[in-house]
């Protein structure tokens, strides 16, 4: 910061030598002229890096593990929140448990000096020193001015202080204002990995394939009951056996007339 104190010592000097500092009221920054300028200095940066694995996905709510072993809840994660998977950009809707995370902070510091000129030039009208001036513009409003303490003004190349200071007199001041900032910036990129696939079973581990069941026997139908008896024998059992029955019966009515 060494460049940005020259630079105010140089501008003191130059007010120091004659350039009048004046505070305006509201009603005459129409008729002041203002240039800013902006000095930037070295920036620096620092790099943060955070990684972590998904753990839980419920909506718009994150956990994640980190490296060091700590559960941090990330809530309300917005969807225009993005994370580049594989050439992808994903939202929090996309996530899945197992999932590697990293998230780059890129924070940029940037000091730097902003230089406001103020310069008005017009024609005194009224001096009350050491206080106040007015003076005619170029528009022909007069305008009220109050001197700060202790400044000089610059007069046809002469240094005045306000007592020298007279009607009619034509002056141009300016006033400098020197104002130190410091600009922050944060640039961040969030990437992320697919979990890995399962591993591959041992080489001596048997793998069961299914295999696919019989089909069940068909059961075989009976057969139809013929409509008639098969042919076995002859007549002539038929024959005998009512034969027999025929003797039996004559025997026993031969009987009944005996009786």
């Amino acid at each position: 910061m060494k460049s940005s104190q020259l630079r105010s010592k140089a501008l003191l000097t130059l007010v120091a030598a004659g350039f009048v500092c004046l505070v305006t009221t509201l009603t005459m920054h129409a008729q002041v002229k203002t240039q800013t300028h902006v000095m930037h200095d070295t920036a620096t940066q620092v790099v943060k890096v955070d990684r972590g694995e998904v753990v839980v996905v419920e909506g718009n709510d994150l956990v994640v593990k980190m490296e060091d072993g700590e559960l941090r809840h990330f809530p309300n994660v917005p969807d225009n929140v993005t994370v580049k998977v594989d050439g992808k950009d994903l939202t929090i809707h996309d996530l899945k448990p197992g999932m590697k995370l990293e998230r780059v902070t890129v924070t940029s510091t940037t000091p730097r000096m902003i230089t406001t000129v103020q310069t008005v030039t017009g024609k005194v009208w009224h001096i009350s020193p050491p206080n106040s001036v007015i003076l005619t513009l170029a528009d022909g409003t007069n305008q009220s001015f109050k001197i700060p303490k202790g400044q000089k003004f610059t007069v046809d190349g002469e240094q005045k202080d306000a007592w020298g200071i007279k009607k009619g007199m034509t002056i141009s001041a300016t006033k400098i204002v020197e104002v130190p900032e410091t600009v922050v910036s944060q640039e961040v990129r969030r990437t992320g990995a697919l979990p890995p696939p399962p591993p591959a079973p041992p080489a001596d581990t048997p793998i069961l394939i299914a295999e696919e069941a019989p089909a069940p026997a068909e059961v075989a139908s009976a057969e139809p009951a013929p409509v008639a008896l098969p042919k076995t024998g002859s007549l002539l059992p038929l024959i005998g056996l009512l034969g027999l029955l025929s003797s039996g019966a004559s025997f026993g009515i031969k009987m009944l007339r005996r009786s």
